[in-house]
């Protein structure tokens, strides 16, 4: 990339502690670091020294925590650095405000969903690592990002590669998208083996380092469930033309049909800084120091199909988008509700699916949202439900 002297580039890190955050990071120091960069802002959650660490490292002008009662902690761990220090909710948004050229959206959860549309409305670039904002507000982010100019580059590694693989005015020839899945750690496992699973076991991803939430989502793959409502608003597809493979080497991250039969492909080392790269200096390639792929040493790659029994949360990302309307912010709430209970010992592993699906049947019918705050209130809505039936499970138990 590209950048002279006094031409560094605004950006700012929404979740800079969490595992994308930290690659993010170290791209960023790849790249060149402070004089290729500019630091607008970054925000964690708890891990208060990280955060604090990387502000000082990088030279960020703001620095905010998500946990109110760490606000002391970070202003005496930024004291005499001139870095801003803040903390809750509306410093969060006020970071997502700053005047950032490009932005990194890697907030876990629905939290990440009202900063990065702030964001997308200013006409910043939106790295998008955070999944709930296409599978909860999918048409209102997308409006948002149009309207205010920016562009929208994927993170994911499986929407990086559809999204590397997309040739210039050609959707009207695509014929299919094929994401890939790794499988998770279950891959091979009956549903009866996972039926007591621990969270240990449950975050023990075969290819990632990611954080619980992520790694957790993997073994159920529900991540999987929110890449493929993504995957319908980032690229602009109709249900059926999204599919799923299971591919346990994780070498390539997704694919294109095009209707003359033609499959392209975007392989590499499982690594997200590759995809972090390419989205910062996209449409460029960056220079990076990461793994190159031996073709000699790989010597395989295996493809199977998903199994949408062992694996629930496939189907009902499937009655998802062929429902439309708020279906997809249930699912998630709904999910994220079970995923609290199932690290909390309330629930086993396989009821999280269960949960999810109960929510979704519960709320069919309800009403499209048309603004953020009615996303928010059937957000709210499958999380009442999905407590509740979770505290009628505990009680039987």
């Amino acid at each position: 990339m590209a950048i002279g002297p006094g031409a560094r580039r605004r950006i700012s890190i929404l979740g800079s502690t969490g595992s994308i955050g930290v690659s993010t990071l170290d791209v960023v120091e790849q790249l060149g670091g402070r004089e290729a960069f500019d630091l607008v802002a970054i925000t964690g959650n708890s891990n208060v020294e990280l955060l604090a660490r990387q502000a000082k490292t990088f030279g960020a002008r703001m620095a905010v925590t998500a946990d109110d009662a760490r606000y002391a902690e970070l202003k005496e761990a930024l004291a005499g650095t001139g870095i801003e220090a803040g903390a809750g909710r509306e410093a969060i948004m006020e970071a997502a405000a700053a005047e950032s050229e490009w932005m990194m959206a890697a907030i876990v959860g629905t939290a990440g969903l009202a900063p990065t549309l702030a964001a997308a409305r200013r006409g910043a670039d939106i790295a998008l690592a955070n999944k709930e904002c296409l599978v909860s507000a999918g048409d209102l982010f997308v409006h948002a990002v149009r309207e205010g100019g920016g562009r929208l580059i994927p993170v994911d590694s499986e929407h990086s590669a559809i999204f590397q693989s997309l040739e210039d005015d050609q959707h009207h020839a695509i014929e299919r998208i094929v994401l890939t899945a790794s499988g998770g750690p279950f891959r091979t496992w009956s549903r009866e083996q996972m039926a007591d699973v621990t969270v240990d076991v449950a975050k023990a991803h075969p290819n990632w380092s990611m954080g619980l939430k992520i790694s957790i989502g993997s073994a159920s793959m529900f991540n999987k469930a929110l890449e493929m409502i993504e995957a319908k608003h980032l690229f602009d597809l109709r249900p059926e033309q999204i599919e799923v493979i299971v591919h346990p080497q994780s070498i390539i991250h997704s694919m294109v049909g095009y209707r003359d039969g033609s499959i392209l492909a975007q392989l590499g080392v499982p690594d997200m800084r590759t995809a972090i790269g390419y989205a910062l200096t996209y449409p460029d390639r960056p220079q990076l120091n990461v793994e190159r792929l031996d073709f000699a040493k790989l010597a395989r790659l295996d493809f199977e199909a998903p199994d949408e029994v062992r694996f629930p949360a496939l189907r009902l990302a499937r009655s998802a988008l062929e429902r439309g309307g708020v279906q997809g912010a249930v699912m998630n709430a709904a999910e994220e509700v079970a995923f609290d209970a199932f690290c909390a010992g309330q629930i086993g592993f396989l009821a999280m699916a269960d949960i999810a699906e109960e929510v979704m049947e519960a709320m069919i019918g309800y009403p499209a949202a048309g603004s953020i705050d009615e996303v928010f209130a059937a957000d709210a809505e499958a999380r009442r439900i999905a407590a509740a039936l979770i505290s009628e499970r505990t009680m039987a138990a």
